[in-house]
């Protein structure tokens, strides 16, 4: 169940506390949004200068703040910086990637669906007798993992935003600077490679 989004009035008041120097304020604003920032950079460039480019990050919120319209919610406008900010280093690093495209995925899944709405491919019966009991293998949750660390990173940023960050698609949107189609088609691609892990997992734990 998605979380509710952060109240107005309480992040207006943060905000005002952010910039009037107040230490718990920043210390409340790093414990609540390094994680996902830190999320986020490795899913666009990679585990070795994802710190890097949080810290930049943070520098470049810290400067802006002043400026801060309140036009977006505060987590939003944070992680779109973490995201420029990513999308920069990268192609610093030269390292191509382009988030305007969709990305191909090396081990494309088959359609769910036919077009009358019937499934093509229906999926296997799970053993358990609810999601939270799959989830609680651990061997599950390390493939599960996996997974995620070897999707395309624009289906991994996509992913993450909107399973673990709980923001909405059209926060998504304005952080990668993507279409809605397009962070649908991604989100889809991303979950239907999930699916398939667990459904491999139930057929066969052991492999």
């Amino acid at each position: 169940m998605l979380q509710s989004r952060p109240d107005r009035t309480d992040e207006s008041e943060l905000v005002r506390r952010l910039l009037d120097g107040d230490e718990a304020a920043f210390c409340q604003l790093i414990r609540e949004y390094q994680p996902g920032m830190q999320h986020l950079a490795r899913s666009i460039v990679g585990e070795a200068i994802a710190e890097e480019v949080v810290q930049e990050a943070w520098l470049a919120v810290i400067r802006a703040l002043p400026k801060f319209e309140q036009r977006a919610s505060l987590k939003t406008w944070i992680l779109r910086i973490v995201g420029n900010h990513a999308k920069t280093r990268l192609r610093k690093e030269s390292r191509q990637i382009n988030f305007s495209a969709l990305g191909e995925d090396a081990y494309p899944e088959p359609e769910r669906f036919r077009a009358n709405g019937h499934w093509n491919h229906p999926p296997a019966a799970w053993h358990a007798e609810r999601p939270e009991d799959l989830l609680a293998s651990e061997q599950l949750r390390r493939r599960l993992q996996a997974a995620i660390e070897q999707l395309p990173p624009n289906q991994q940023s996509v992913l993450l935003l909107r399973d673990r960050e709980n923001l909405s698609m059209q926060d998504i949107c304005k952080i990668l600077e993507l279409s809605d189609s397009n962070v649908r088609v991604l989100l889809h691609r991303a979950r239907t490679r999930l699916w398939r892990v667990i459904e491999q997992y139930e057929e066969d734990p052991s492999c």
